[in-house]
């Protein structure tokens, strides 16, 4: 027994083995238990509970875990009482592994031992004792009060009955994802015009890219195909001086899925202005220190990621930290960019503990920002978060309206989510959308580079807002239309001319590109039947005519009156390679999603396609897509 207890003070000491998937989909069966006996304990509806209180916070039993299936231990009979706190975590960790049909847990890739207690000395486990007790009952801090608790009603499920991420191994508890049912086919005739607002959020993408680089399969309610295709730079005409803050172009080419069909590419390109004309910036750091950002990909990342964008501010600018967990303080009083060592001590200085009262830090921060504004100034809130809002006013409808109210006293906001496990997406959506701002998802330092170093001036210093993009098609040359993405970015057609309604923000160079399918009129592509008493549609389009005209609408910063531009669809605009392949991103996007309308067109066709159009790619962002794409065939497999 003394070498048994040797090796467990060792595996006590050092890092988890890696990541097995079934060992992870176990752990993630076993926290929901937990989870749904402290609710019945606390007399409250399953999810209504703040998951601070949650094993997972500290991190024991993911350690206890990976430490026991690391070890080769000997059953006995019996256990001392020092060991029964370890003993508790066993059972709550590995109940009722061997079930029949029905059981608790996916297999694991080897048999699975008689539920064995461990007998080991009290020195060994005095040390850990009080975190183990705060870890497994932070209500009353007694583990052996929670025992009943966790193993009184363990839920019983069959293997056709877990979700497909948990027979994966993907960890999606917790996680909510802001998305909608795919936009249908829309028959002209019925419905002739499109409105939409511009997004050029980007964090469906990265998400993407993290869950398939841990060699995941994408939780389809993260696909976003509208922020995957903005993910990339294109090479767009820029506006010219003295006009519009943004120049709009056109561009149709054949669809890669469907030869009886056309894609439509309609592009901005957001002017760019010199470094030196940029108004001072107002920024305050609003950043979450709870318990669920103890994690390297978290705050540790956050702060390495804060302290990069630091070089890119003048030193006119001004920055602010706030920080929450379960309240919100003031780390730094508006100071000086310039004053780099002090900004990047205050940052040193944050350290992960607590609920999340998410509400009071961005209350605080509004009123720290309003106190720098200035007239002829940017100011902005910059939310770093893993999205998990659990404590205070955290319904998102409210936050987004107190959010709302803000925007429109000229504080705008923009989100960074880290981290997987907990990760809000939707709450994240619905707070920038709300703030006028843009959503990104930080999952490694090369992506903090491409977010606030290469594109800080586009995420901080607004060009144009409420854009929205209104297309009204002919019924003569389009019989048939489907707008891909974009689905939580509907409008209703009369929104568009609607000044009192909020559509999406452009900063200084951003772009924003949004592709549809059109069917033409006698088609053997077209999938709606004529109408019995609809008017006679032509059998052939007449190739010189306008496809359709392309509104938009736009104010700028601060202004409450929309200016308009126009510009016609016509046939003939041709499409160049990066046309093509953002083509291939949204058939990406639709095979990670569902690829309801792409017919026999699959993963080799979209990586033949995304490679012979590639064109320039300095930075490598294409050719990683790519891979990807690569990743993305093998799992699907």
């Amino acid at each position: 027994m003394t070498d048994d207890i040797d090796a467990l003070k060792a595996a006590l000491k050092a890092s988890p083995p890696a990541r097995n998937p079934a060992r992870t989909a176990a752990l993630s069966a076993a926290l929901r238990a937990f989870d749904e006996a402290q609710d019945s304990r606390q007399g409250l509806p399953h999810g209504l509970r703040h998951t601070a209180d949650r094993p997972e916070r500290a991190g024991l039993l993911k350690g206890c875990l990976a430490m026991l299936s690391g070890l080769k231990l000997k059953p006995v009979l019996a256990a001392t009482t020092s060991a029964a706190a370890l003993g508790l975590v066993m059972v709550a960790v590995l109940p009722n592994l061997d079930q029949g049909p029905m059981r608790q847990l996916p297999a694991p890739s080897a048999p699975v031992a008689e539920t064995a207690v461990v007998q080991m000395d009290t020195e060994a486990v005095a040390d850990d004792a009080p975190a183990l007790r705060k870890a497994m009952a932070p209500d009353t801090g007694a583990v052996a009060a929670q025992a009943p608790a966790v193993m009184a009603e363990p839920p019983m499920v069959a293997d056709g009955d877990l979700p497909e991420a948990e027979r994966f191994g993907v960890e999606t508890e917790g996680e909510a994802y802001a998305n909608a049912a795919p936009n249908p086919v829309r028959s002209t005739a019925e419905t002739p015009v499109s409105t939409f607002s511009v997004d050029v959020d980007t964090a469906s993408y990265a998400v993407i890219r993290a869950m398939l680089n841990a060699g995941q399969r994408p939780d389809p309610q993260a696909v976003r195909i509208e922020e995957m295709i903005n993910y990339f730079p294109y090479a767009y005409p820029a506006p010219q001086a003295g006009g519009a803050p943004f120049l709009p172009s056109v561009a149709v080419m054949p669809t890669p899925w469907n030869a009886d069909t056309r894609l439509v590419r309609i592009a901005l390109q957001g002017r760019m202005p010199a470094q030196e004309d940029r108004p001072p910036l107002n920024l305050v750091l609003l950043i979450d220190t709870s318990g669920s950002m103890d994690d390297p990909a978290k705050l540790p990342l956050l702060k390495q990621s804060l302290g990069m964008m630091l070089g890119e501010l003048r030193a006119e600018d001004q920055v602010a930290i706030v920080a929450y967990a379960g309240s919100a303080g003031e780390v730094l009083p508006p100071t000086p960019a310039a004053e780099r060592a002090t900004i990047l001590a205050a940052l040193d200085r944050l350290d992960a503990g607590g609920p999340t009262a998410g509400a009071e830090g961005l209350d605080l921060a509004y009123r720290l920002g309003a106190r720098m504004k200035q007239a002829g100034e940017v100011s902005r809130v910059l939310l770093a978060t893993d999205g998990d809002f659990n404590l205070g006013p955290s319904d998102p409808a409210a936050l987004a309206d107190y959010i709302a109210r803000q925007r429109d006293s000229g504080l705008y906001l923009s989100v960074l989510g880290f981290g997987r496990g907990n990760l809000d997406d939707a709450v994240m959506q619905s707070l920038a959308q709300s703030g006028n701002g843009t959503a990104s998802y930080i999952d490694t330092v090369q992506e903090a580079r491409k977010v606030l170093v290469d594109q800080l001036t586009g995420a901080l210093f607004p060009i144009a807002d409420d854009v929205k993009i209104q297309v009204e098609w002919n019924p003569a040359q389009v019989a048939e239309y489907r707008l891909i993405g974009y689905e939580t970015r509907a409008l209703r057609r009369e929104d568009f001319n609607n000044d009192r309604v909020d559509a999406g923000e452009i900063g200084a160079g951003h772009q924003v590109t949004a592709l549809y399918e059109i069917t033409p009129p006698g088609s053997p592509a077209l999938l709606n039947d004529p109408l019995r008493y609809g008017p006679p549609s032509s059998a052939e389009a007449d190739p010189g005519a306008e496809l359709g005209f392309v509104r938009l609408r736009y104010k700028a910063p601060g202004e409450t009156k929309s200016a308009l531009i126009e510009v016609p669809v016509l046939a003939d605009a041709a499409a160049d390679p990066d046309a093509r392949f953002a083509a291939a991103i949204a058939g990406f996007g639709q095979l990670l999603g569902g690829a309801s309308y792409l017919g026999d067109w699959g993963w080799d066709q979209a990586i033949e396609l995304a490679l012979n159009n590639r064109g320039d790619d300095p930075f490598g962002y294409r050719i990683e897509a790519i891979n990807l794409m690569r990743l993305a065939q093998n799992l699907a497999r």
